[in-house]
């Protein structure tokens, strides 16, 4: 059948009257849903977000946006600033908002024996001060209290995640989940008797007991930790590769720490300490190792073929005098690095970002490259370069939606801190623990402004560590004395 000439022109115009009223109702129905704005929690806005993720993205206007403990958007305020409605937003103006800290290697109750014996080496300072003071002083009420005294300074310095190896460690894990942190919690295994423990059969015993009650935890993951390979049996050793298996939690160790254990183990067992690990099938990706201060070519690319996470302390070893680790080769082979400060009695602080300003120095005068551990690879080895080294890559570490709210934000208009032309070169080489404004973990606010806990919680603290100060100078044996 033909249509006439009018009646085309009658049926044009009727289609193009339906386009126009369903171009009306689609512009209706999207103004509509872009005005409801979404309900979350918690809205990060107008600082410098860095991200750390694959991109290396910093976004000058950011916004992040956060609801149950996870990011769930990120960008710029152009992009998603009108896309939600929070119950709590934060302003970070003049701020660097970027992933929390993460102190990979830390004995978090030692800052109770903090300046308790300094200016030693390792062996001397392990045998004759701290190993007996632990004897004498460490009680779940010292851990406790100890923990709570780290968990404030790691807070106030922007660390939102630590990896502890002590003992008591259920007092440990109990301490950071009351101070809302993240953390890797190990019980150390030892050959000889311990403050927990008369056996090394009783304190794996105690870590069952321990593991079976922090399994599952949205903030603490409990972990077994061999002390080292020249404190530990071969029996010890292949017990506590069996317990991390079974139970499918991190393995933590001190390794290759000084030249006297490589000697040590060589000596023993006619390997060095990483190859006799291996010969007992202990390295697998469970193991995150301390120290791995020296290492030859072929152990650097064992640690990398294993995906052993490597934890860099550079103060501690300064300290003690057990050498420069080769950071900068492990990181250009592809072993997973991360920072860490060790305990307080032997770096004698927990300040990461201090930490971060050392182990990029100390590698630049041990290589004498100015290049080498630039800005931004010093970053990463506090956060995802850390969290690639506690294999918690895809929950911490970097900025990205669908990843743990985990978050520290940095004031940059102090005066040691101004002019700002590169944001990372200034966290790195000019940014103080003091200049961390506002810490969220696991979505929550930890400290806002500085603020942290309660006047009869500092209180409460100051009290147990002037007792603790009190009973230890009471019957101490220092090198200074």
């Amino acid at each position: 059948m033909e249509i006439s000439k009018k009646n085309k022109v009658i049926i044009l115009n009727i289609a193009t009257a339906i386009l126009l009223l369903t171009g009306v109702i689609m512009y209706k129905i999207k103004n509509s849903t872009s005005s409801e704005k979404i309900a979350i929690d918690l809205l990060v806005q107008n600082g410098i977000v860095l991200t750390m993720n694959p991109q290396k993205e910093i976004l000058k206007d950011g916004v992040l946006a956060i609801h149950n403990g996870k990011i769930i958007d990120i960008g710029s305020i152009k992009k998603i600033g009108q896309t939600y409605k929070a119950k709590k937003i934060i302003d970070a103006h003049n701020c660097v908002v970027l992933p929390g800290l993460i102190n990979a290697h830390v004995h978090a109750p030692m800052t109770l024996f903090r300046g308790l014996a300094d200016d030693l080496p390792l062996m001397n300072w392990l045998q004759k001060y701290i190993f007996p003071a632990e004897k004498k002083y460490v009680t779940p009420d010292f851990v406790y209290w100890g923990t709570k005294l780290a968990c404030y300074e790691m807070i106030k310095g922007g660390t939102t995640t630590f990896v502890d190896m002590y003992f008591f460690e259920d007092a440990v894990a109990q301490a950071a989940y009351d101070m809302g942190m993240r953390a890797i919690v190990g019980e150390t295994i030892i050959g000889f008797p311990t403050p927990d423990s008369p056996t090394y059969k009783k304190a794996v015993q105690y870590a069952e007991n321990f593991v079976q009650k922090w399994k599952n935890n949205r903030l603490i993951t409990p972990a077994i930790a061999p002390h080292a390979p020249y404190t530990c049996s071969k029996e010890i050793l292949l017990a506590t590769k069996k317990f991390s298996e079974i139970h499918h939690v991190p393995l933590l160790i001190h390794l290759s720490e000084t030249k006297n254990e490589i000697k040590q183990i060589l000596s023993k067992y006619n390997m060095r300490p990483v190859a006799y690990l291996d010969s007992l099938g202990m390295l697998n990706k469970k193991m995150i190792a301390a120290h791995c201060v020296h290492l030859d070519d072929t152990e650097i690319a064992l640690l990398k073929k294993r995906k052993i996470g490597v934890v860099h302390a550079p103060t501690s070893n300064m300290k003690l005098s057990s050498g420069i680790a080769r950071v900068y080769d492990l990181i250009k082979q592809g072993v997973l690095v991360g920072l860490g400060t060790d305990g307080a009695a032997s770096n004698n602080s927990l300040d990461m970002f201090g930490e971060m300003k050392t182990a990029t120095l100390l590698q630049k005068v041990a290589t004498e490259n100015p290049a080498a551990l630039n800005a931004y690879q010093t970053l990463e080895l506090a956060t995802i370069g850390g969290a690639r080294a506690l294999h918690m890559e895809k929950q911490i570490g970097s900025l990205e939606a669908g990843k743990k709210a985990d978050v520290t934000i940095v004031a940059t208009n102090k005066i040691h801190q101004i002019p700002v032309y590169n944001v990372v070169s200034q966290l790195v080489y000019a940014t103080k623990a003091s200049d961390v404004q506002t810490v969220i973990i696991d979505g929550k606010v930890i400290m806002e402004n500085r603020i942290l806990g309660t006047k009869n919680e500092h209180q409460k603290l100051e009290q147990k560590v002037a007792h603790y100060k009190e009973l230890i100078n009471s019957t101490k044996q220092t090198p200074n004395n």
